[in-house]
């Protein structure tokens, strides 16, 4: 008769509740896993594969009851660190949104709004059109399968325990939040530079030419202008936006860990 003591039974179920909850917080804040348009039950189910798939090639988990008072408080950290994988991922897709957001008020569609699935959200088109474009490129590049590597490359990095995180975890995700700014301006910034140079030609004609009807035909032009600009545009965005999410999958790997000791996990590599 096959006896299992209850010692055995928190063991197993240690090894997966663990690192399961922390995939699936990750999977509920990071882009792309997190989208509206994916079921739950298929998030839960891809959390359940992921576990179960990396469960064995895991650093041993501790000794301890998931049911405790001291499980509690490691299930709490799984569920931060998870998060905080997310939202170091999601500020790359933020700052996309953002930058777009700047190059539609310019060509003048800043009204036009759209449901966002992404963001669940009323957003602008073109922002909406450019948030589509770079997560089919996250996904082109192979987004997807890094993410898998980095979670599982994560357990190494930032082991289960009830070591609570280190106080720079909190002030690594504030500057990289500060990056949603400077990143959106830096990608929105050649279309704005059309547009002034746009806005300029028309002050010019307008004082050159008061008896044309500038409201008239400044709206089509900067319309127009706008668009062609995107278009050359598109050209020239997979190289900027490839180093943005190198950035952004580095500091899921990075934002939990010492300062002294980010520079030890780089990004993996796929086969």
């Amino acid at each position: 008769m096959i006896s299992i003591t209850s010692a055995q039974l928190d063991a197993w179920l240690a090894a997966v509740i663990y690192p399961l909850t922390r995939i699936l917080s990750l999977a509920a804040s990071a882009p792309v896993l997190s989208n509206a348009a994916l079921p739950r039950r298929a998030r839960l189910m891809l959390g359940l594969a992921l576990t179960l798939g990396v469960a064995p090639a895991l650093p041993p988990m501790p000794d301890v009851a998931p049911a405790s008072g001291l499980g509690l408080w490691i299930l709490a950290q799984q569920i931060l660190i998870g998060v905080g994988m997310g939202l170091s991922m999601r500020v790359v897709f933020t700052a996309i949104d953002m930058g777009s957001s700047v190059v539609a008020f310019q060509m003048g569609l800043g009204f036009a709004n759209f449901y966002d699935p992404q963001n669940t959200s009323q957003t602008s088109v073109v922002s909406n059109f450019l948030t589509l474009l770079a997560m089919l490129l996250f996904l082109s590049l192979n987004g997807h399968l890094i993410y898998f590597a980095v979670i599982a490359q994560s357990f190494s990095a930032i082991p289960v325990s009830a070591v609570p995180l280190p106080a720079e975890s909190g002030v690594f995700l504030a500057r990289l939040g500060s990056h949603i700014f400077s990143t959106g301006l830096l990608l929105a910034l050649p279309l704005i530079v059309m547009m002034m140079c746009c806005n300029l030609a028309l002050g010019v004609l307008n004082r050159v030419a008061p008896q044309l009807h500038l409201f008239a035909i400044g709206f089509p032009v900067t319309l127009a202008l706008g668009f062609l600009s995107l278009a050359i545009a598109m050209s020239y965005l997979t190289v900027p936006l490839d180093k943005i999410f190198n950035e952004g999958l580095t500091a899921m790997l990075q934002f939990a860990l010492p300062t002294s000791a980010r520079g030890s996990f780089p990004l993996p590599a796929l086969p």
